[in-house]
């Protein structure tokens, strides 16, 4: 969930604690907004001085949540907006009273069609911010028993907001797939875990688990050890505290092939636990769809691996070869030949590491560059330099790119240390890399290739098998461009650019 951030930024009257506590708020009041069918902005004084001081202050807002169980009053995107003029004296109210305060309570007319409750928050004696509730007036017609429950919930819930005593950040709320939200089912659970209150939703979750009695009047913790005992499946000994709404925990329960997320939120008021909340979500399908996704990532880091396997046989093959090759022009192109598999061997052994989207290829480029001088030299040394970041790159990008270093790499050490007068005993290899976005928007990546060798050929020259492979694959598989040009800064050497785009997988 958004939060504006900047008036929280250095603030000199509030602390890291209560910045995080007020993020923690904002990223799980999804829930408040549900239970309470309500709209909520979260206010917050537009000045530091303000902070501290009553004079001229106005409020800013910070957040803002939409209800997903009912229909939203609040259009428009408010985040970064300052306080209305008919908002500002209830907001104000609580927060300098530190109490609750409705539209109806300041003497002025409410919408028709809204009406508006602000809610302070409050720790350590402080408050640090303000929700205001804003709900229809046609939602309070008669209610069913489903809408008095969650206006109950919410009612409970929103007094311990508005002591600081929820979200409890000490206890992580980590993110995964299927959390559940109040529409996916809930349940209300007594001090002792009993079952007093099952929505429709949860009900059926619970049903898909195998869970076909009555819920309510039934402890949660004895369901949940029925199905351990009817399936065999270990569970975390802590999960029994959840289910009994002891502890804020998530968990999953599963049963004759389904799968049931739960979240649990314990209820206090007067430091005592009262009540629980437990929300629920059937999460089958998507377990499922992990499971087979997972095991499509396991085929192809093992098809990978595999490749990358055979490519280093090849490689391999090619050397023994090389060594019975009586002719020094053979031997050279069987190596040159095995250079290229090793470079591809060594791309698919990084993408069998990991299969993101984008892969981070600085450490296999900083390697790639130095192996490829190391292979390419005989006896005298090379020093290899790597400046910049390339970042994420799409895996397609990945394979050509190492490849062309390769080359260009080893063709600046085969030809770069000269021979006679011009012979040299050390060969320094420069890789700048900058990333960049164009005028449209577009990222691309220039590339930088420096040697300060013996430099181009004076005459016209003709690119060998390796360079006219560089070219092939920057027109045709990175739909780039390079350019071959002597070295500005020195006298000898040679500079090699290459630009590509960065398309996105």
């Amino acid at each position: 969930m958004a939060i504006y951030e900047e008036p929280l930024a250095g603030h000199r009257h509030i602390s890291e604690r209560d910045v995080e506590w007020v993020h923690a708020l904002v990223g799980d009041w999804q829930l408040l907004s549900d239970l309470a069918f309500s709209d909520l902005v979260l206010w917050f004084p537009s000045t530091e001085e303000g902070f501290v001081s009553a004079e001229e202050r106005s409020f800013i807002a910070l957040g803002q949540a939409r209800p997903s169980t009912t229909q939203t009053l609040i259009h428009r995107d408010v985040v970064g907006d300052r306080i209305r003029a008919d908002l500002k004296p209830m907001v104000e109210r609580a927060w300098s009273s530190q109490v609750v305060t409705n539209s109806s309570d300041q003497g002025q007319p409410s919408p028709a069609r809204m009406r508006v409750q602000a809610v302070p928050l409050v720790r350590a004696g402080r408050t640090l911010a303000v929700i205001t509730l804003h709900f229809s007036v046609a939602a309070l017609r008669t209610p069913s028993r489903l809408e008095l429950t969650y206006r109950r919930c919410a009612d409970e819930l929103l007094a311990m907001v508005s002591a600081g005593r929820w979200p409890d950040t000490a206890q992580e709320f980590t993110g995964y797939s299927g959390a559940p939200r109040v529409g996916d089912g809930l349940l209300r659970l007594d001090s002792g875990g009993e079952i007093t209150f099952a929505s429709p939703n949860a009900v059926s979750a619970l049903l898909r688990l195998g869970v076909s009695d009555a819920l309510e009047g039934r402890s949660l913790a004895s369901i949940g050890a029925e199905l351990q005992r009817a399936t065999g499946v270990a569970v975390d000994e802590s999960q029994p505290l959840m289910l009994t709404g002891k502890r804020a925990m998530r968990a999953e329960l599963e049963a004759h092939g389904a799968t049931v997320t739960l979240r649990s939120i314990p209820l206090y008021r007067g430091g005592e636990r009262f009540a629980a909340l437990v929300l629920c979500r059937d999460v089958t399908e998507l377990r499922r769809r992990d499971k087979q996704l997972m095991s499509k990532d396991a085929t192809i880091k093992e098809i990978h691996h595999r490749v990358k396997n055979n490519l280093q046989t090849v490689s391999a093959l090619l050397r023994m070869q090389s060594r019975r090759m009586d002719s020094s022009e053979g031997r050279h192109g069987l190596e040159r030949a095995m250079r290229r598999v090793e470079t591809i061997a060594m791309v698919h052994d990084s993408l069998s590491q990991g299969l993101e989207e984008s892969v981070d290829v600085d450490e296999l480029m900083r390697r790639q560059l130095r192996l490829a001088a190391e292979m390419a030299q005989s006896d005298r040394q090379v020093l290899t330099q790597l400046d910049g970041s390339f970042g994420q790159l799409p895996p397609d990008m990945v394979t050509p790119l190492a490849l062309v270093i390769t080359e260009i790499v080893a063709n600046a050490v085969e030809h770069g240390f000269g021979e006679g007068e011009q012979s040299r005993s050390v060969l320094t290899v420069t890789m700048s890399v900058h990333r960049h976005t164009d005028a449209a928007g577009r990222q691309r990546l220039d590339l930088e290739l420096l040697d300060d060798g013996v430099g181009l050929p004076e005459d016209q020259w003709e690119p060998g098998l390796g360079l006219q492979i560089v070219q092939t694959l920057v027109r045709g598989e990175l739909s780039g461009s390079i350019e071959w040009m002597p070295a500005e800064d020195t006298k000898m050497g040679t500079r090699v650019i290459l630009r590509a785009p960065i398309i996105a997988p």
